[in-house]
């Protein structure tokens, strides 16, 4: 019989449990978001987890693009330890955990990293050390609140290291274990936590630990998992009435659930570089000032959240501890974010586009067209952050977000909620090239009203075909065929059409069968590595083969594809 291969976690495995999460808190994110009612109903627990991690990605991510400056790399490619990648993703979960739930998942993965990058640690993660970290996870994240209730992620995350302490195997054995049960904790959260019961929802926070431990799994195992509670454990089928009556949950602490009427006014989170003494007394001050405490980090560094009704006096006892900054300050009635500092005297512009563009030479062309960019580089996709403080910039009551890249949509979405929270009404067109963009933007009308507007650019969008020709950076199998590394291959939506030797006639055959399909605009972006009579031919092409069929030209500069294709 063949033996199974033994399954582990390594410091690219770590990297890959991180997109991986990232990629199901953003499928999850909208969901996530409907279902949060505890501690406060913000409806924000998703695009928090996301966030978080998010940032604890981008900090992996960081720790890989250094590793492969390095000298020698070439022919010793193993990447970061195993301690170098999860030091990496607790740090940056530390530094940009948001919300409740983002700042417990902070601390849950700080557990971990404390076990996975211990002294004496293996260079590999196996089963035994898997459940030693989840179970330092779930301790430590439990011992970070100030009052832990039951039927929350704390909930979840011990009944996942619960079962995984009963596992015996390898990192995927394990891993599924504690996935499945977090899935049975989760599902039974409704009847732990009356507030729940009556939303007819499990917990939020927990409903985002059960996606990214099934992204571990996935990480470990390269097996997809099912991520959807068991309703049959205990969630509704059929949500309450508005006619129920609100009841005290016996269970939770009086001054925990600010869901509630009278509940506190502000949300208060902050990074503050302290003593641990300095901290034990902050925790004693912070918990007289309101509830909802959590104060996650270690070694001088610390995240802290607070829900209270005096902000002023909760940044001044950060103030007291040691030195906090990354303040930010949200009011659950009004929606009002504040990070510090006066708001911009000037008036607002009634609408704005926001838009993400691969090359300068594109940023150029749609600042022209009025829109506010955000530069791409080539595999550098912007965070959502980035994206939020160009919504900022463009100052406007009403924005168009164009994420211009397929992968970008769900990190575009949890810009565009953060923004709803600021009082920005945003939409989202999915616009998956920047060719599509331009097409949207050529048809934008401010003075037409935002939905209608909005509705006329997404069909320009969704009417434009897009198509690009890139040189393959390695050998791979495409949806058409083998390609090697050197190779010029042509895009239509995304999905590989032809495998060429020569730009130009792979950018002909791309266009020639793009236009099968019937068009009235040919468009092309032209980037600087291009050949520099690529665009010539192809116009003459057009001019030649396809009657009443225009053609506009643009350079893009340095865009990452050789051109970028649209016809509409």
């Amino acid at each position: 019989m063949a033996q199974v291969p033994q399954t582990f976690l390594d410091g690219l495995a770590v990297r890959t449990w991180c997109g991986l999460a990232l990629r199901a808190l953003g499928r999850a994110r909208a969901e996530i978001d409907a279902i949060n009612v505890y501690p406060v109903a913000d409806g924000d627990t998703g695009t928090n987890l996301y966030l978080t991690v998010e940032s604890a990605a981008t900090a992996v991510e960081a720790v890989f693009a250094g590793y492969e400056t390095q000298p020698g790399y070439e022919t010793q490619p193993a990447g970061p330890t195993l301690a170098d990648a999860v030091r990496a993703m607790a740090h940056g979960a530390l530094i940009g955990a948001r919300g409740n739930s983002g700042t417990i998942l902070a601390q849950l993965l700080r557990g971990m990293a404390q076990v996975l990058a211990a002294d004496g640690a293996q260079p590999r993660c196996d089963g035994p050390a898997l459940r030693l970290a989840l179970r330092r996870a779930a301790d430590s994240a439990r011992q970070a609140v100030a009052h832990p209730v039951e039927g929350t992620v704390l909930t979840v995350a011990s009944a996942a290291a619960d079962a995984a302490e009963r596992a015996d195997g390898d990192c995927g054995t394990v891993a599924r274990a504690a996935h499945e049960g977090a899935r049975a904790a989760l599902a039974a959260t409704p009847a732990q936590l009356s507030v729940l019961a009556r939303a007819g929802v499990v917990d939020a926070g927990g409903s985002g630990l059960v996606a990214v431990l099934g992204a571990l799994v996935e990480a470990c195992t390269g097996k997809t998992v099912d991520t959807e509670p068991d309703r049959a454990a205990g969630t509704p089928d059929v949500l309450p009435g508005p006619e129920t009556e609100a009841e005290p949950d016996p269970d939770a602490d009086p001054g925990a659930c600010a869901a509630e009427d009278g509940g506190p006014a502000f949300e208060v989170i902050y990074l503050l570089e302290a003593d641990d003494t300095a901290v034990a007394r902050l925790r004693t001050r912070l918990d007289a000032l309101g509830d909802s405490l959590v104060v996650v980090g270690g070694d001088g560094l610390w995240n802290v959240h607070v829900h209270v009704d005096d902000a002023g006096a909760a940044v001044e006892a950060g103030v007291e501890a040691g030195r906090p900054y990354r303040i930010r300050i949200t009011h659950f009635g009004l929606g009002d974010v504040h990070t510090g500092g006066p708001r911009p005297p000037r008036e607002r512009a009634q609408r704005a586009v926001v838009a993400v563009v691969p090359g300068q030479g594109l940023a150029e062309l749609y600042t022209e067209a009025g829109a506010t960019t955000v530069l791409a580089r080539p595999g550098e996709p912007p965070a959502s952050g980035e994206l939020l403080a160009a919504v900022r910039r463009a100052h406007a009551r009403e924005v168009v977000l164009l994420p211009n890249d397929a992968e970008l949509r769900d990190t575009a979405a949890a810009a565009a909620e953060q923004a709803r929270t600021e009082g920005v009404r945003v939409a989202l067109i999915p616009t998956r090239s920047a060719v599509q963009g331009i097409a949207a933007l050529a048809v934008s009308e401010p003075g037409r009203r935002f939905d209608e507007d909005v509705v006329q650019m997404t069909s320009a969008a969704g009417a434009t075909r897009y198509g690009e020709v890139v040189v393959a950076e390695h050998r791979s199998w495409t949806t058409a065929g083998i390609c090697q590394a050197g190779d010029v291959l042509g895009l239509i939506d995304g999905d590989v059409a032809v495998i060429g030797a020569d730009v130009t006639t792979t950018a002909e055959t791309v266009l020639d069968r793009m236009l099968q399909a019937g068009g009235e605009l040919v468009t092309l972006v032209v980037g600087d590595e291009a050949p520099e009579t690529v665009a010539a031919h192809l116009e003459t092409r057009v001019r030649e083969s396809y009657l009443a069929v225009d053609t506009a030209v643009y350079r893009g500069g340095h865009q990452g594809a050789l051109l970028l294709i649209g016809v509409e």
